[in-house]
């Protein structure tokens, strides 16, 4: 299975789009969201999949963000994500509560933790867990999304043209 995951969108659509040609290219099957989303416009661009999204810390209107959410038949986990996908335990969370994303890595509960907030793509591994920060598609340079391949755990940080404005 292959899933797409993406962080601070920060409501830019033109950067968003860039990411959505991305995986469509990718053929992902699914996609988390990692936060700071910033307008509901953002989540009908994810209709093509399966979309989960947690709340990030400039998430303010998070009503309005989860009915956007809810009325696309997407998932919205508002601030922490858990899931099992292709037998692997996956966290997502936005970040920004360093004591959660150190507990959560450190905890050896999960697979795969996906986080954002620092716009600075990684890709470390801490005992089991692989911990992958997509970057961001918004005050990054070089915007950028994670792409990865389960149940292998292989993840791939994707830097993006930023062509679109």
């Amino acid at each position: 299975m292959q899933i797409g995951v993406v962080s601070d969108t920060h409501g830019h659509v033109g950067y968003t789009r860039e990411a959505i040609r991305m995986l469509e290219s990718l053929e992902v099957e699914a996609v988390l969201h990692c936060g700071d989303i910033g307008s509901p416009e953002i989540v009908e661009l994810f209709s093509a999949w399966p979309t989960h999204f947690v709340f990030g810390n400039v998430d303010r209107d998070a009503t309005a963000l989860e009915e956007a959410i809810c009325t696309a038949g997407q998932t919205c986990h508002e601030r922490f994500g858990r899931l099992e996908l292709a037998g692997r335990r996956i966290a997502f969370l936005h970040g920004d509560d360093s004591a959660l994303l150190e507990e959560t890595i450190a905890s050896g509960r999960w697979d795969l933790v996906c986080h954002g907030h620092t716009h600075v793509a990684r890709r470390l591994e801490r005992g089991a867990t692989l911990v992958l920060n997509p970057g961001a598609l918004y005050r990054a340079a070089p915007h950028s999304i994670a792409h990865v391949q389960l149940p292998e755990l292989e993840a791939t940080i994707i830097s993006l043209a930023s062509a679109a404005h």
